[in-house]
Protein backbone atom coordinates (compact mmCIF):
# COMPACT_ATOMS: atom_id res chain seq x y z
CA UNK A 1 0.00 0.00 0.00
CA UNK A 2 2.77 2.28 0.96
CA UNK A 3 4.52 1.73 -2.02
CA UNK A 4 1.46 2.23 -3.99
CA UNK A 5 0.92 5.50 -2.96
CA UNK A 6 4.41 6.53 -3.31
CA UNK A 7 4.21 5.09 -7.09
CA UNK A 8 1.39 7.25 -7.75
CA UNK A 9 3.12 10.50 -6.84
CA UNK A 10 4.84 11.08 -9.79
CA UNK A 11 1.89 9.99 -11.45
CA UNK A 12 0.25 12.80 -10.44
CA UNK A 13 2.62 14.95 -10.92
CA UNK A 14 3.29 13.86 -14.52
CA UNK A 15 -0.66 15.16 -15.09
CA UNK A 16 -0.17 18.40 -14.90
CA UNK A 17 0.23 20.16 -18.47
CA UNK A 18 3.67 20.96 -19.36
CA UNK A 19 2.68 24.56 -19.65
CA UNK A 20 1.48 24.52 -16.00
CA UNK A 21 4.45 23.00 -15.14
CA UNK A 22 6.82 25.40 -16.56
CA UNK A 23 5.07 27.61 -15.29
CA UNK A 24 5.62 26.78 -11.59
CA UNK A 25 8.96 26.35 -12.43
CA UNK A 26 9.57 30.00 -13.89
CA UNK A 27 7.57 31.37 -10.61
CA UNK A 28 9.88 29.63 -8.26
CA UNK A 29 12.92 31.14 -10.18
CA UNK A 30 11.68 34.20 -10.14
CA UNK A 31 11.50 34.41 -6.15
CA UNK A 32 14.15 35.97 -4.82
CA UNK A 33 15.62 34.73 -1.55
CA UNK A 34 16.05 37.09 1.68
CA UNK A 35 19.86 37.69 1.14
CA UNK A 36 19.45 39.03 -2.09
CA UNK A 37 16.76 41.46 -1.31
CA UNK A 38 19.41 42.70 1.10
CA UNK A 39 22.15 42.96 -0.97
CA UNK A 40 20.07 44.85 -3.48
CA UNK A 41 18.80 47.11 -0.57
CA UNK A 42 22.77 47.61 0.71
CA UNK A 43 22.67 49.07 -2.33
CA UNK A 44 20.76 52.02 -1.57
CA UNK A 45 22.73 52.89 1.01
CA UNK A 46 25.45 55.15 -0.76
CA UNK A 47 23.32 57.79 -2.20
CA UNK A 48 21.48 58.41 1.00
CA UNK A 49 24.34 58.47 3.61
CA UNK A 50 26.45 61.26 1.09
CA UNK A 51 22.95 62.79 0.16
CA UNK A 52 22.35 63.48 3.69
CA UNK A 53 26.12 64.56 4.79
CA UNK A 54 26.34 67.11 2.13
CA UNK A 55 22.70 68.11 2.43
CA UNK A 56 22.76 69.13 6.06
CA UNK A 57 26.60 69.88 6.47
CA UNK A 58 28.04 71.27 3.05
CA UNK A 59 26.69 74.88 3.60
CA UNK A 60 28.21 74.93 7.48
CA UNK A 61 31.49 73.53 6.03
CA UNK A 62 31.78 76.35 3.32
CA UNK A 63 31.07 79.12 5.25
CA UNK A 64 32.31 77.85 8.41
CA UNK A 65 35.69 76.03 7.97
CA UNK A 66 36.84 76.44 4.18
CA UNK A 67 35.79 79.90 4.71
CA UNK A 68 34.40 80.42 1.14
CA UNK A 69 32.61 83.81 0.71
CA UNK A 70 28.50 83.44 1.35
CA UNK A 71 27.78 84.56 -2.25
CA UNK A 72 30.14 82.34 -4.07
CA UNK A 73 29.07 79.45 -1.75
CA UNK A 74 25.47 80.25 -2.67
CA UNK A 75 27.03 79.72 -6.63
CA UNK A 76 28.63 76.15 -5.53
CA UNK A 77 25.43 74.70 -3.73
CA UNK A 78 23.11 75.79 -6.83
CA UNK A 79 25.19 74.83 -9.21
CA UNK A 80 26.13 71.84 -8.11
CA UNK A 81 22.05 70.70 -7.60
CA UNK A 82 21.44 72.08 -11.32
CA UNK A 83 24.19 69.77 -13.09
CA UNK A 84 23.20 67.03 -10.45
CA UNK A 85 19.18 67.16 -12.01
CA UNK A 86 21.18 67.48 -15.59
CA UNK A 87 23.39 64.37 -15.17
CA UNK A 88 20.38 62.02 -14.91
CA UNK A 89 18.50 62.08 -17.98
CA UNK A 90 22.10 62.16 -19.44
CA UNK A 91 23.20 59.61 -17.72
CA UNK A 92 20.18 57.46 -18.25
CA UNK A 93 20.62 58.37 -22.21
CA UNK A 94 23.95 56.49 -22.37
CA UNK A 95 22.87 53.55 -20.17
CA UNK A 96 20.46 52.89 -23.11
CA UNK A 97 22.92 53.25 -25.63
CA UNK A 98 24.70 50.18 -23.31
CA UNK A 99 24.94 47.24 -24.77
CA UNK A 100 24.78 43.73 -22.51
CA UNK A 101 27.60 42.17 -21.10
CA UNK A 102 28.98 39.46 -18.99
CA UNK A 103 27.97 41.38 -15.78
CA UNK A 104 24.34 42.78 -17.29
CA UNK A 105 24.21 46.25 -18.59
CA UNK A 106 23.94 48.61 -15.37
CA UNK A 107 26.14 46.90 -13.08
CA UNK A 108 29.18 48.34 -15.06
CA UNK A 109 28.61 51.59 -14.33
CA UNK A 110 28.08 50.97 -10.38
CA UNK A 111 31.77 49.02 -10.14
CA UNK A 112 32.97 51.66 -12.64
CA UNK A 113 31.72 54.58 -11.00
CA UNK A 114 32.66 54.12 -7.42
CA UNK A 115 36.19 54.43 -6.92
CA UNK A 116 36.46 57.69 -8.47
CA UNK A 117 32.92 59.31 -6.31
CA UNK A 118 34.76 57.84 -3.34
CA UNK A 119 37.82 59.97 -4.33
CA UNK A 120 36.04 63.26 -5.38
CA UNK A 121 33.59 62.95 -2.22
CA UNK A 122 36.67 62.89 0.38
CA UNK A 123 38.27 66.02 -1.48
CA UNK A 124 35.05 68.04 -1.51
CA UNK A 125 35.58 68.24 2.00
CA UNK A 126 39.28 68.67 1.91
CA UNK A 127 40.23 72.09 2.28
CA UNK A 128 43.19 73.09 -0.23
CA UNK A 129 46.18 75.35 0.92
CA UNK A 130 45.98 77.71 -2.28
CA UNK A 131 45.04 81.41 -2.18
CA UNK A 132 43.42 81.68 -5.45
CA UNK A 133 40.89 79.05 -7.01
CA UNK A 134 39.17 77.74 -4.43
CA UNK A 135 36.22 78.08 -5.04
CA UNK A 136 36.58 76.43 -8.38
CA UNK A 137 38.25 73.35 -6.26
CA UNK A 138 34.86 73.07 -4.40
CA UNK A 139 32.79 73.74 -7.59
CA UNK A 140 34.68 71.10 -10.09
CA UNK A 141 34.69 68.54 -7.48
CA UNK A 142 30.91 68.75 -6.36
CA UNK A 143 29.66 68.71 -9.50
CA UNK A 144 32.32 65.52 -10.47
CA UNK A 145 31.06 64.15 -7.24
CA UNK A 146 27.20 64.22 -8.45
CA UNK A 147 27.97 63.12 -11.69
CA UNK A 148 29.44 59.85 -10.30
CA UNK A 149 27.02 59.37 -7.75
CA UNK A 150 24.20 59.56 -10.19
CA UNK A 151 26.22 57.13 -12.64
CA UNK A 152 25.98 54.89 -9.52
CA UNK A 153 22.38 55.50 -8.51
CA UNK A 154 20.33 55.64 -12.05
CA UNK A 155 21.24 52.00 -13.30
CA UNK A 156 20.79 51.44 -9.41
CA UNK A 157 17.19 52.48 -9.28
CA UNK A 158 16.26 50.69 -12.84
CA UNK A 159 18.10 47.43 -11.39
CA UNK A 160 14.20 46.99 -9.72
CA UNK A 161 12.94 46.03 -13.13
CA UNK A 162 16.30 43.10 -13.43
CA UNK A 163 16.07 41.50 -10.46
CA UNK A 164 12.82 39.30 -10.95
CA UNK A 165 10.01 39.51 -13.37
CA UNK A 166 7.32 39.37 -10.62
CA UNK A 167 5.38 42.34 -9.02
CA UNK A 168 5.32 41.12 -5.66
CA UNK A 169 8.82 40.10 -5.37
CA UNK A 170 9.77 43.62 -6.87
CA UNK A 171 7.44 44.96 -4.38
CA UNK A 172 9.41 43.48 -1.80
CA UNK A 173 12.97 43.92 -2.64
CA UNK A 174 11.84 47.55 -2.83
CA UNK A 175 10.23 47.98 0.76
CA UNK A 176 13.98 46.06 2.00
CA UNK A 177 15.72 48.88 -0.05
CA UNK A 178 13.21 52.02 1.29
CA UNK A 179 14.26 50.57 4.90
CA UNK A 180 18.08 50.71 4.11
CA UNK A 181 17.59 54.17 2.04
CA UNK A 182 16.02 55.77 5.60
CA UNK A 183 18.40 54.24 7.81
CA UNK A 184 20.98 55.47 5.36
CA UNK A 185 19.56 58.91 6.11
CA UNK A 186 20.07 58.06 10.09
CA UNK A 187 23.63 56.87 9.37
CA UNK A 188 24.56 59.95 7.36
CA UNK A 189 23.26 62.30 9.66
CA UNK A 190 25.01 60.37 12.84
CA UNK A 191 28.08 59.91 11.52
CA UNK A 192 28.91 63.43 10.18
CA UNK A 193 27.20 64.93 12.95
CA UNK A 194 29.10 62.72 15.44
CA UNK A 195 32.63 63.04 14.41
CA UNK A 196 31.82 66.47 13.14
CA UNK A 197 30.12 68.13 16.81
CA UNK A 198 33.10 66.80 19.11
CA UNK A 199 34.49 70.26 17.42
CA UNK A 200 32.86 73.64 18.07
CA UNK A 201 32.52 75.66 16.00
CA UNK A 202 32.07 79.31 17.55
CA UNK A 203 28.56 81.14 16.92
CA UNK A 204 29.44 84.70 16.45
CA UNK A 205 25.96 86.36 16.88
CA UNK A 206 25.82 89.76 18.82
CA UNK A 207 24.31 92.82 17.44
CA UNK A 208 27.31 94.89 16.73
CA UNK A 209 28.12 91.89 14.79
CA UNK A 210 25.56 92.42 12.48
CA UNK A 211 26.35 95.96 12.14
CA UNK A 212 29.65 95.17 10.96
CA UNK A 213 28.44 92.27 8.69
CA UNK A 214 29.63 94.09 5.27
CA UNK A 215 32.96 95.57 6.95
CA UNK A 216 36.14 94.09 6.55
CA UNK A 217 36.83 94.11 10.67
CA UNK A 218 33.90 91.81 11.39
CA UNK A 219 35.49 89.10 9.15
CA UNK A 220 38.95 89.34 10.39
CA UNK A 221 37.14 88.92 13.86
CA UNK A 222 35.56 85.68 12.92
CA UNK A 223 38.80 83.98 11.37
CA UNK A 224 40.53 85.03 14.71
CA UNK A 225 37.28 83.61 16.41
CA UNK A 226 37.84 80.66 13.71
CA UNK A 227 41.33 80.41 14.34
CA UNK A 228 41.49 80.27 18.19
CA UNK A 229 38.85 77.96 18.14
CA UNK A 230 41.03 75.16 16.44
CA UNK A 231 39.78 75.63 12.88
CA UNK A 232 42.75 73.02 11.68
CA UNK A 233 40.68 69.97 14.54
CA UNK A 234 37.44 71.32 12.61
CA UNK A 235 39.23 70.29 8.97
CA UNK A 236 40.50 67.43 10.08
CA UNK A 237 37.26 65.94 11.54
CA UNK A 238 35.18 66.84 8.34
CA UNK A 239 37.74 64.65 6.99
CA UNK A 240 37.87 61.71 9.10
CA UNK A 241 34.18 61.85 8.48
CA UNK A 242 34.46 61.59 4.34
CA UNK A 243 36.88 58.81 5.31
CA UNK A 244 34.23 57.01 7.31
CA UNK A 245 31.54 57.23 4.56
CA UNK A 246 33.71 56.43 1.80
CA UNK A 247 34.32 53.64 3.70
CA UNK A 248 30.67 52.66 3.64
CA UNK A 249 30.20 53.90 0.13
CA UNK A 250 32.47 50.81 -0.94
CA UNK A 251 31.27 48.76 1.48
CA UNK A 252 27.46 48.49 -0.12
CA UNK A 253 28.63 48.85 -3.71
CA UNK A 254 30.61 45.37 -3.29
CA UNK A 255 28.06 43.78 -1.78
CA UNK A 256 25.86 44.78 -4.11
CA UNK A 257 27.87 43.39 -7.06
CA UNK A 258 28.67 40.19 -5.66
CA UNK A 259 24.92 39.59 -3.96
CA UNK A 260 22.66 40.72 -6.94
CA UNK A 261 22.54 38.99 -10.35
CA UNK A 262 21.02 41.00 -13.06
CA UNK A 263 18.64 39.50 -15.41
CA UNK A 264 17.43 39.69 -18.79
CA UNK A 265 14.03 39.74 -20.14
CA UNK A 266 13.47 36.93 -22.77
CA UNK A 267 11.49 39.31 -25.27
CA UNK A 268 14.85 41.56 -25.66
CA UNK A 269 17.39 38.55 -26.12
CA UNK A 270 15.12 38.27 -29.74
CA UNK A 271 15.80 42.22 -30.36
CA UNK A 272 19.21 43.04 -29.89
CA UNK A 273 18.63 45.99 -31.99
CA UNK A 274 19.84 49.57 -30.80
CA UNK A 275 17.58 51.35 -28.56
CA UNK A 276 16.20 54.96 -30.20
CA UNK A 277 17.07 57.57 -26.96
CA UNK A 278 14.54 60.07 -27.97
CA UNK A 279 12.24 58.10 -29.49
CA UNK A 280 11.64 56.29 -26.39
CA UNK A 281 11.89 59.44 -24.53
CA UNK A 282 8.87 60.53 -26.77
CA UNK A 283 7.05 57.28 -26.11
CA UNK A 284 7.93 57.91 -22.35
CA UNK A 285 6.61 61.21 -21.73
CA UNK A 286 3.49 60.61 -23.94
CA UNK A 287 2.96 57.26 -21.92
CA UNK A 288 -0.05 59.29 -19.01
CA UNK A 289 -0.01 56.72 -16.09
CA UNK A 290 4.06 58.01 -15.49
CA UNK A 291 2.79 61.41 -16.30
CA UNK A 292 0.20 61.58 -13.83
CA UNK A 293 2.56 59.71 -11.20
CA UNK A 294 5.35 62.13 -11.37
CA UNK A 295 3.25 65.10 -11.32
CA UNK A 296 1.82 63.71 -8.03
CA UNK A 297 5.06 62.73 -6.46
CA UNK A 298 6.62 66.26 -7.82
CA UNK A 299 4.39 68.50 -5.29
CA UNK A 300 4.50 65.37 -2.76
CA UNK A 301 8.48 66.22 -2.64
CA UNK A 302 8.45 70.13 -2.95
CA UNK A 303 6.41 69.41 0.44
CA UNK A 304 8.67 67.60 2.13
CA UNK A 305 11.48 68.64 1.17
CA UNK A 306 10.61 72.73 1.95
CA UNK A 307 10.07 70.93 5.41
CA UNK A 308 13.04 69.11 5.44
CA UNK A 309 14.92 72.17 4.38
CA UNK A 310 13.40 75.04 6.96
CA UNK A 311 12.54 72.66 10.14
CA UNK A 312 15.86 72.97 11.58
CA UNK A 313 15.83 76.77 11.80
CA UNK A 314 11.87 76.71 13.04
CA UNK A 315 12.67 74.30 15.84
CA UNK A 316 15.86 76.60 16.55
CA UNK A 317 14.51 80.50 16.10
CA UNK A 318 10.79 79.89 16.06
CA UNK A 319 9.94 77.16 18.52
CA UNK A 320 13.62 77.89 20.99
CA UNK A 321 14.73 74.61 20.58
CA UNK A 322 18.83 75.43 19.79
CA UNK A 323 20.09 72.38 21.55
CA UNK A 324 17.55 69.84 20.00
CA UNK A 325 17.50 69.54 16.45
CA UNK A 326 19.71 66.57 15.89
CA UNK A 327 17.92 64.35 18.20
CA UNK A 328 14.13 66.12 16.57
CA UNK A 329 15.80 65.02 12.96
CA UNK A 330 17.10 61.50 14.44
CA UNK A 331 13.18 61.06 15.38
CA UNK A 332 11.90 61.84 12.27
CA UNK A 333 14.69 59.43 10.34
CA UNK A 334 14.05 56.28 13.52
CA UNK A 335 9.92 57.04 12.29
CA UNK A 336 10.83 56.86 9.03
CA UNK A 337 12.98 53.69 9.29
CA UNK A 338 10.91 51.92 11.46
CA UNK A 339 7.38 52.20 9.50
CA UNK A 340 8.65 51.20 6.18
CA UNK A 341 7.60 47.45 6.63
CA UNK A 342 4.06 49.18 7.90
CA UNK A 343 3.49 50.80 4.41
CA UNK A 344 4.68 47.92 2.84
CA UNK A 345 2.36 45.53 4.28
CA UNK A 346 0.00 47.98 4.04
CA UNK A 347 -0.03 48.32 0.17
CA UNK A 348 0.08 44.71 -0.07
CA UNK A 349 -3.43 44.58 1.94
CA UNK A 350 -5.25 47.78 0.69
CA UNK A 351 -3.07 48.34 -2.46
CA UNK A 352 -0.97 51.19 -3.50
CA UNK A 353 -3.67 54.12 -4.28
CA UNK A 354 -4.89 53.54 -0.61
CA UNK A 355 -1.38 54.04 0.43
CA UNK A 356 -0.57 57.29 -0.78
CA UNK A 357 -3.68 58.64 0.78
CA UNK A 358 -3.48 57.32 4.23
CA UNK A 359 0.88 58.06 4.33
CA UNK A 360 1.22 60.88 3.20
CA UNK A 361 -1.94 63.06 3.81
CA UNK A 362 -1.14 61.95 7.46
CA UNK A 363 1.20 64.69 8.33
CA UNK A 364 -1.20 66.99 7.58
CA UNK A 365 -2.74 67.60 11.40
CA UNK A 366 0.14 67.46 12.93
CA UNK A 367 2.15 69.89 10.94
CA UNK A 368 -1.35 72.27 11.37
CA UNK A 369 -0.50 71.38 15.15
CA UNK A 370 2.90 72.59 15.52
CA UNK A 371 2.27 76.29 14.77
CA UNK A 372 -0.80 76.69 16.33
CA UNK A 373 0.29 75.49 19.61
CA UNK A 374 3.02 77.44 21.77
CA UNK A 375 6.35 76.43 21.78
CA UNK A 376 6.37 72.47 23.44
CA UNK A 377 9.11 70.28 23.24
CA UNK A 378 6.53 66.93 23.71
CA UNK A 379 4.17 68.18 20.34
CA UNK A 380 7.28 68.97 18.49
CA UNK A 381 8.43 65.06 18.73
CA UNK A 382 5.07 64.42 18.17
CA UNK A 383 5.57 66.20 15.09
CA UNK A 384 8.42 64.96 14.16
CA UNK A 385 7.01 60.93 14.71
CA UNK A 386 4.28 61.44 12.68
CA UNK A 387 6.52 63.45 9.86
CA UNK A 388 8.68 60.34 9.44
CA UNK A 389 5.45 58.26 9.09
CA UNK A 390 4.84 60.08 5.87
CA UNK A 391 8.69 60.80 4.76
CA UNK A 392 8.60 56.72 4.97
CA UNK A 393 5.36 56.57 2.59
CA UNK A 394 7.08 59.59 0.29
CA UNK A 395 10.02 57.23 0.14
CA UNK A 396 8.43 53.55 -0.46
CA UNK A 397 5.48 54.23 -2.67
CA UNK A 398 7.13 55.78 -5.82
CA UNK A 399 10.22 53.55 -6.22
CA UNK A 400 7.13 51.05 -5.69
CA UNK A 401 4.80 52.62 -7.81
CA UNK A 402 6.99 53.26 -11.22
CA UNK A 403 7.63 49.38 -11.88
CA UNK A 404 4.10 49.18 -12.02
CA UNK A 405 4.08 52.44 -14.78
CA UNK A 406 6.51 50.37 -16.48
CA UNK A 407 5.02 46.85 -16.96
CA UNK A 408 1.81 49.05 -18.15
CA UNK A 409 4.19 50.73 -20.93
CA UNK A 410 5.62 47.32 -22.15
CA UNK A 411 1.97 45.96 -22.81
CA UNK A 412 1.45 49.24 -24.75
CA UNK A 413 4.48 49.32 -26.64
CA UNK A 414 5.78 45.37 -26.62
CA UNK A 415 7.72 46.07 -29.44
CA UNK A 416 10.28 48.81 -27.51
CA UNK A 417 12.55 47.63 -24.85
CA UNK A 418 15.26 48.96 -22.57
CA UNK A 419 13.60 52.36 -21.53
CA UNK A 420 13.41 51.71 -17.91
CA UNK A 421 16.91 54.00 -17.25
CA UNK A 422 14.79 56.82 -18.59
CA UNK A 423 11.59 56.12 -16.71
CA UNK A 424 13.87 56.35 -13.53
CA UNK A 425 16.41 59.14 -14.53
CA UNK A 426 13.49 61.66 -15.61
CA UNK A 427 11.57 61.02 -11.83
CA UNK A 428 15.29 61.61 -10.21
CA UNK A 429 15.49 64.32 -12.53
CA UNK A 430 12.21 65.89 -11.58
CA UNK A 431 12.76 65.35 -7.55
CA UNK A 432 16.30 66.83 -7.93
CA UNK A 433 14.72 69.85 -9.71
CA UNK A 434 11.58 70.14 -6.80
CA UNK A 435 14.99 70.17 -4.14
CA UNK A 436 16.52 73.21 -6.42
CA UNK A 437 13.16 74.73 -6.36
CA UNK A 438 12.45 74.74 -2.40
CA UNK A 439 16.32 75.91 -2.06
CA UNK A 440 15.69 78.85 -4.11
CA UNK A 441 12.06 79.58 -3.09
CA UNK A 442 12.77 79.25 0.88
CA UNK A 443 16.36 81.29 0.31
CA UNK A 444 14.70 84.33 -0.97
CA UNK A 445 11.84 84.12 1.48
CA UNK A 446 13.59 84.15 4.32
CA UNK A 447 15.81 86.86 2.91
CA UNK A 448 12.87 89.03 2.04
CA UNK A 449 11.95 88.62 5.97
CA UNK A 450 15.14 90.03 6.88
CA UNK A 451 16.58 86.97 7.91
CA UNK A 452 19.96 87.89 10.34
CA UNK A 453 22.97 85.08 8.98
CA UNK A 454 24.25 83.35 12.28
CA UNK A 455 21.66 85.46 14.63
CA UNK A 456 20.72 84.37 17.85
CA UNK A 457 17.24 85.49 17.16
CA UNK A 458 15.24 86.30 14.57
CA UNK A 459 12.78 89.29 13.46
CA UNK A 460 8.61 88.73 13.74
CA UNK A 461 8.49 88.42 10.17
CA UNK A 462 11.02 85.41 9.91
CA UNK A 463 8.86 83.31 11.96
CA UNK A 464 5.94 83.95 10.21
CA UNK A 465 7.69 83.17 6.95
CA UNK A 466 9.07 79.61 8.76
CA UNK A 467 5.69 79.04 9.64
CA UNK A 468 4.35 79.19 6.59
CA UNK A 469 7.04 77.40 4.95
CA UNK A 470 7.07 74.01 7.57
CA UNK A 471 3.32 74.24 7.67
CA UNK A 472 1.06 76.26 5.47
CA UNK A 473 2.52 75.81 2.04
CA UNK A 474 3.28 71.64 2.71
CA UNK A 475 -0.23 71.37 3.73
CA UNK A 476 -1.17 72.95 -0.07
CA UNK A 477 1.26 70.98 -1.82
CA UNK A 478 0.11 67.52 -0.17
CA UNK A 479 -3.54 68.39 -0.60
CA UNK A 480 -2.77 69.06 -4.30
CA UNK A 481 -0.66 65.91 -4.77
CA UNK A 482 -3.51 64.02 -3.85
CA UNK A 483 -6.43 65.39 -6.14
CA UNK A 484 -3.72 64.54 -9.00
CA UNK A 485 -3.24 60.91 -7.71
CA UNK A 486 -7.05 60.51 -8.00
CA UNK A 487 -5.78 60.71 -11.88
CA UNK A 488 -3.47 58.01 -12.17
CA UNK A 489 -5.36 55.07 -13.32
CA UNK A 490 -3.59 51.92 -12.14
CA UNK A 491 -5.46 50.68 -9.02
CA UNK A 492 -5.24 47.17 -8.18
CA UNK A 493 -7.70 45.50 -10.53
CA UNK A 494 -5.52 47.31 -13.53
CA UNK A 495 -2.54 46.15 -11.99
CA UNK A 496 -3.34 42.20 -11.76
CA UNK A 497 -4.76 42.53 -15.35
CA UNK A 498 -1.32 43.53 -16.89
CA UNK A 499 0.56 41.37 -14.80
CA UNK A 500 -1.11 38.51 -15.85
CA UNK A 501 -0.97 39.90 -19.83
CA UNK A 502 2.48 40.03 -19.27
CA UNK A 503 2.73 36.45 -17.85
CA UNK A 504 1.09 35.27 -21.37
CA UNK A 505 3.27 37.99 -23.23
CA UNK A 506 6.40 35.85 -21.88
CA UNK A 507 4.94 32.90 -21.63
CA UNK A 508 4.34 32.98 -25.65
CA UNK A 509 7.64 34.68 -26.23
CA UNK A 510 9.34 31.65 -24.46
CA UNK A 511 7.34 28.87 -26.29
CA UNK A 512 8.03 30.86 -29.46
CA UNK A 513 11.86 30.72 -28.01
CA UNK A 514 11.81 27.42 -27.10
CA UNK A 515 10.03 26.02 -31.08
CA UNK A 516 12.65 27.81 -32.34
CA UNK A 517 15.54 25.57 -30.53
CA UNK A 518 13.83 22.57 -31.34
CA UNK A 519 13.43 23.48 -34.73
CA UNK A 520 17.06 24.05 -35.01
CA UNK A 521 17.94 20.75 -32.88
CA UNK A 522 16.17 18.84 -35.52
CA UNK A 523 17.74 20.34 -38.49
CA UNK A 524 21.40 19.73 -37.04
Amino acid sequence: MAGGGGAERPGAGGLLPPALRQHRRRESRERLSVCSKLCYAVGGAPYQITGCALGFFLQIYLLDVAQVDAFYASIILFVGRVWDAITDPMVGFFISKTPWTRFGRLMPWIMFSTPFAIISYFLIWYVPDISTGQVMWYLVFYCAFQTLVTCFHVPYSALTMFISREQSERDSATAYRMTVEVLGTVLGTAIQGQIVGKVDTPCVGSPFFFSLTNSSVAMEELNMTHDTGGLTDTRNAYMIAAGVIGGLYVLCAFILVLGVRERRESCELQSDEPVSFFQGLKLVMNHRPYIKLIAGFLFTSLAFMLLEGNFALFCTYTLGFRNEFQNILLAIMLSATLTIPFWQWFLTRFGKKSAVYVGISSAIPFLILVVLLDSNLFVTYLVAVAAGISVAAAFLLPWSMLPDVIDDFKLQHPSSHGHEAIFFSFYVFFTKFTAGVSLGISTLSLDFAGYQTRGCSQPGQVHFTLKMLVSAVPVGLILLSLLLFKLYPIDEEKRSKNKKALQDLREESNSSSESDNTELASIV
